[in-house]
């Protein structure tokens, strides 16, 4: 990206006896900024004296000046060897920071410590020691985008800073030039248009803007068109006619009627030499943003804003600070619709040159920098991002070494593999258990699924078989409920954490797993006593053990299944002491039981507690252990059901 990035610098360039129209020649190519003609014109008096300290400088200074500074390194090199400065040394690593030599480079910015006092200037060369340091650190921001080059697109001369609008791509390009920009010597650039469907550009249509002409002889780029596509705004300079502008500024054109009017100075520009260009609107259109080298800001070039006044024009431009901007350059800025802040640098730690970054907030609500990482990053300029589909599709300009010619425009896409998924069909049963002990489906259940959240995720009416299919998520928990009149109503978990395959091992986009399970209903009727299991009391107490606890929480899980019933809790001796004791025993067994359950947030008038003593046996002439045992029992049975 070979804009002119800094105003023009004279140097003092002592003639050279034998070749003073030589070295006047370039002198003069210099101070006008032709710094390509200035490099052709030092470089013949090199090719016979590689030493000659004059001519080293002005080639150096020329590549810095013209935003390739990773060709002055051999140059500068030479330079301190004669006259170390600060200057020369700074200048000379940031050369070798752009070639990413950082060894090298971190040697030169020590060395031009030796020749400052200046705070400011140590502080800038020490952010630059820091930023070589922080950019071995980087990871991408989004590892799972690719960048391509758009061959069909790219010209060997320049084509970058594309945008889309109203199913065009704009862009900048140096096809069709009539003529050579003196400071790179490349061609002059022009803005061009081609239809365009998000990424797929029609290549074989691009033709020159129509919306007004291109002018000769100058650099014409940066298009920035508003979101109702009424507006654009692009930059305008590096003309060498005496009567034009000297200084690159912003032009807008506006769309009145039949078409749109000829572009005009804006007055945001403020002062001819300022150098103002790479702007862009704000997703709302309310805001442009653009960069300047105006004076107030913190480096050579620094990223604004303006906003739209009543008139429809932008002033008032603010500068966007020091998080943003550094004593580097910053441009190309591009605000995404989340408030995300994307934008090109060459100030914070990067890969050499322009880089590409995103201001973003982190939790704190702190403005944080990021650079967006290798797969967007090179050692050379990286800039003009534009979303098609953002985040996740856009293109990019560079002229990193692979390209086609000069600046490319790059395409991206997000190429997260697609998750492998894994439904999970789950089969549930609704069963009983009929008196001889075989199972029968039962037809006709509700059965509803609830996730995690309790929220309820499927119910269905089981069918002839007793079955109802739900598909579930593989990893997650859930909860079954079973429902059928008559029968009292059930409530299980269910897991599918640890049921199916890992996804890693899968190659199919998507696998099925079928699982199965059962839930077996028992039938309601009233006064019906049904056994509790394992409920055991020590000898003559009637306190609730632990392992009769867990059974009674069982009883709890149905009552709470079944909010409609109420139940009669009983407990039942053996016949071996007196039929007033054994019921005493009996009822305080039951009561210990019933508040056991009310504990858990069973209502209380739900639970009627009924102590039998001897009066109910199973076997009456009990003489074994086992036979007391059965007699030993706690039972409950329903004797209402509300309705």
């Amino acid at each position: 990206m070979k804009q002119r990035f800094f105003p023009l610098i004279a140097l003092s360039i002592l003639l050279l006896g034998s070749c003073k129209s030589l070295v006047e020649k370039g002198n003069d190519q210099f101070l006008s900024g032709q710094y390509q003609y200035a490099i052709n014109t030092f470089g013949q008096i090199l090719a016979d004296d590689s030493t000659n300290l004059e001519a080293n400088q002005v080639v150096a200074e020329s590549y810095r000046l013209s935003n390739r500074i990773e060709k002055a390194a051999p140059y500068y090199s030479r330079i301190v060897e004669e006259t170390p400065s600060f200057n020369n040394y700074f200048f000379l690593g940031q050369s070798l920071k752009a070639q990413q030599k950082n060894k090298e480079a971190t040697a030169a910015f020590e060395a031009s410590k030796q020749y400052t006092s200046d705070e400011a200037l140590l502080a800038r060369v020490q952010r630059e020691i820091e930023g070589i340091k922080l950019a071995e650190g980087i990871e991408n921001y989004w590892p799972n985008h690719v960048l391509v080059n758009y061959k069909e697109l790219n010209t060997p001369g320049a084509d970058y800073a594309p945008v889309l609008s109203e199913d065009f791509l704009y862009f900048t390009s140096g096809r069709q030039a009539s003529g050579l920009y003196p400071a790179t010597g490349t061609p002059y650039t022009k803005l061009f248009r081609a239809r365009a469907d998000g990424l797929k550009v029609d290549v074989g249509g691009i033709q020159a803007l129509p919306e007004f002409r291109n002018e000769e002889g100058l650099n014409q780029a940066s298009i920035a068109i508003s979101p109702d596509g009424n507006t654009i705004i692009y930059a305008r300079g590096n003309s060498t006619s005496a009567k034009d502008l000297p200084e690159v500024a912003l032009f807008a054109s506006y769309f009145r009627g039949a078409g749109f009017t000829q572009p005009i100075w804006m007055p945001l520009n403020e002062d001819e030499n300022w150098w103002n260009s790479t702007p862009a609107f704000s997703p709302d259109g309310a805001e442009l943003y653009f960069a300047s080298n105006r004076p107030g800001g913190f480096g050579g070039i620094d990223l604004y804003k303006a906003t739209k006044l009543a008139n429809g024009d932008f002033g008032n431009p603010v500068n966007l600070g020091p998080t943003i901007n550094t004593p580097g350059n910053e441009m190309f800025p591009r605000m995404a619709p989340d408030g995300k802040f994307f934008f090109s640098s060459d100030g914070h730690p990067g890969y050499g040159k322009l880089d590409l970054f995103v201001a973003e907030k982190d939790e704190s609500g702190t403005q944080v920098i990021k650079n967006l990482g290798q797969n967007f990053n090179s050692q050379d300029d990286d800039f003009g991002i534009f979303f098609t589909e953002y985040p996740k599709a856009g293109f990019i300009s560079s002229n990193r070494a692979d390209g086609v010619g000069d600046d490319d425009i790059y395409y991206f896409e997000d190429k997260t593999p697609k998750p492998k998924i894994i439904n999970v069909l789950l089969n549930v049963f609704a069963k009983e258990t009929k008196a001889d002990g075989a199972e029968a489906p039962l037809p006709q259940t509700r059965i509803v699924l609830y996730g995690s959240d309790n929220k309820q995720q499927g119910g269905d009416f089981s069918n002839t078989n007793g079955r109802v299919r739900f598909t579930m998520a593989p990893d997650s928990d859930y909860t079954i409920i079973a429902s059928k009149s008559g029968y009292f109503s059930k409530s299980i978990p269910y897991t599918t954490k640890g049921k199916t395959p890992d996804p890693a091992t899968l190659i199919q986009d998507v696998t099925n797993v079928t699982l199965d399970t059962t839930i077996f209903l028992d039938q309601l009727i009233l006064e019906k006593a049904i056994v509790l299991e394992n409920i055991y009391y020590d000898l003559d107490k009637a306190e609730i053990r632990s392992d009769a606890a867990v059974e009674l929480d069982k009883l709890v899980k149905i009552l709470q299944d079944n909010p409609s019933i109420r139940i009669e809790l009983s407990s039942h001796t053996d016949s071996r002491s007196s039929d007033a004791y054994n019921l005493d025993l009996s009822q305080r067994r039951a009561q210990s039981a019933v508040d056991y359950m009310v504990s858990k947030g069973i209502a209380a008038d739900r639970l009627v507690a009924k102590g039998y003593g001897e009066t109910q046996l199973i076997i009456k002439d009990a003489k074994t252990e086992e036979e007391h045992q059965v007699n030993r029992r706690t039972e409950f049975k329903v004797i209402e059901i509300k309705e």
